[in-house]
């Protein structure tokens, strides 16, 4: 499977450059896909974020030095890339649970945590239901927030906005702008340089850009367009785990560099039959 081949090997350039920098674009380089992207794919297949692997991975190589040679508590923190003794402390403790002034001492207990190798199982358990569509550039208008990328966080801190935006009024504005497919509110994720990204939520419009909104041209691209059932939002954020791990692996498309947009009809988003879409911009591997 290319796809999970390219994904590895992109951890064996991150495994092979735990001691120096890691450049996040050059990992997602070699996925072939954004930083962005690259960045939650891992998360949703590892079931952790890509800089918390980093760190459990290089404080399992530090434990391992301080046990097997007279390296310096100093030297190791600059090794693996961090400012001072004192931050480096504070991540080996966070990890091990003991400082590493300690770890040398005979039968003090540390945690390993070993490379990880992608070997994805699709388990198909549920339907997916989906189409494939192409779309001409749009415009969207509504208010945006920028945000560090971290899945785990995301998931809790763009709810949060949602319900910010609800709770203003200015979703109902929002939702009157709406006058172009795709028909709805929108929550549209902007890839940016892998570290952060900007959220919006919009609609769809040709409608005049009202003075306390921001607008974007959605570029034209092709979509996997996946219907979900359910309560906003953990029906949909089980759905997007489901087609990273389940779907793309075996689909034949990759992640474009476009991005990602989630469509919510008018309706009662707590319900369990609440319909909404998510849509995954893709292009051929």
């Amino acid at each position: 499977m290319e796809w999970l081949d390219r994904l590895n090997q992109s951890i064996s350039y991150i495994e092979d450059n735990l001691a120096g920098e890691i450049d996040f674009e050059q990992a997602a380089k070699i996925a072939c896909c954004s930083s962005f992207h690259f960045q939650r794919m891992f998360s949703y297949i590892a079931s952790v974020s890509l800089a918390e692997y980093i760190r459990r991975r290089r404080m399992t190589l530090a434990a391992f030095e301080l046990q097997n040679s007279a390296i310096k508590v100093i030297d190791l923190a600059f090794k693996y890339g961090y400012d001072s003794p004192t931050s480096f402390s504070r991540a080996f403790q966070s990890i091990h649970g003991l400082p590493p002034s300690t770890a040398k001492s005979e039968g003090v207990i540390l945690k390993a945590h070993p490379r990880m190798t992608f070997l994805i199982s699709i388990k198909g358990e549920a339907e997916m239901n989906y189409r494939i569509e192409k779309t001409e550039a749009f415009r969207i208008v509504g208010v945006k927030k920028h945000f560090n990328l971290n899945v785990e966080e995301n998931f809790v801190q763009v709810p949060q906005f949602w319900g910010e935006t609800f709770q203003n009024g200015i979703i109902e504005q929002i939702g009157q702008l709406s006058n172009k497919e795709p028909y709805g509110v929108l929550g549209v994720s902007m890839c940016m340089n892998g570290k952060d990204f900007d959220y919006y939520i919009a609609s769809a419009t040709d409608k005049p850009l009202p003075g306390n909104m921001h607008e974007y041209v959605v570029p034209a691209s092709t979509w996997a367009i996946f219907e979900c059932i359910g309560p906003m939002p953990n029906a949909l954020q089980e759905l997007q785990k489901r087609i990273i791990t389940e779907w793309l692996p075996t689909s034949g498309y990759e992640y474009a560099d476009a991005p990602d947009i989630e469509v919510y009809p008018e309706g009662d988003t707590s319900s369990p039959d609440y319909r909404c879409e998510a849509w995954l911009p893709i292009i051929k591997n």
